[in-house]
């Protein structure tokens, strides 16, 4: 992707995990390139998700990028946005989680889509597929959750990007990739 230098991204666009750092986004694309490449017969969701933690001070967000082999494994990445306050409302930090999603997402266009659903294409007919879904870090049930009366709103968002709204329990890139980073209040010295 090409970035004009006019208009910059509002955060920080580099992305890590377990044994890379500094990837952009077209990075990340090479890799998840390569990694359906290994195996094109195979069934892939590309999947982002965020997830926030409110720390003494400063609101941790955490947006996750997963290209998942069904059965047979995934590859992710992570970046990280700090917001210097407490986001306290519960609408808020959905509707923001929801927003850095959407971001990303963006960056996978139909043009990028299309060559990734172009590496399985041959092999569509033996089973393979390709699916792209935002999860939410909201659950429907009033009883438990209190995003709950925010998911109607955060699901129509993401079905207008034409992206698979996934939510709770089912959610997992962002209730469980990007919640295990947001929980730590540490923060790299590059973000402050």
């Amino acid at each position: 992707m090409k970035s004009n230098p006019k208009i910059p991204w509002i955060h920080s666009m580099e992305f890590m995990n377990t044994t890379e750092r500094c990837m952009d986004l077209n990075t990340v694309f090479s890799r998840i390139e390569s990694f359906m490449k290994k195996e094109p017969h195979a069934n892939y969701n590309l999947i982002i998700g965020s997830d926030g933690q409110v720390h003494r001070g400063f609101t941790k967000l955490i947006t996750g990028i997963i290209i998942r082999r069904e059965s047979r494994g995934a590859w992710a990445c992570y970046r990280q946005v700090i917001i210097p306050r407490e986001i306290r409302s519960v609408r808020n930090k959905l509707s923001t989680e929801t927003s850095l999603s959407e971001e990303i997402a963006c960056y996978f266009d139909n043009r990028k889509r299309s060559q990734l659903e172009d590496i399985i294409l041959p092999y569509v007919y033996q089973g393979a597929s390709f699916e792209v879904s935002i999860h939410i870090d909201a659950g429907s049930d009033k009883f438990i959750s209190k995003t709950a009366f925010f998911v109607a709103e955060m699901v129509d968002r993401v079905e207008s990007l034409g992206w698979l709204p996934v939510i709770k329990p089912d959610s997992f890139g962002a209730s469980s990739y990007a919640d295990r980073y947001s929980k730590s209040s540490k923060i790299p010295a590059s973000s402050i």
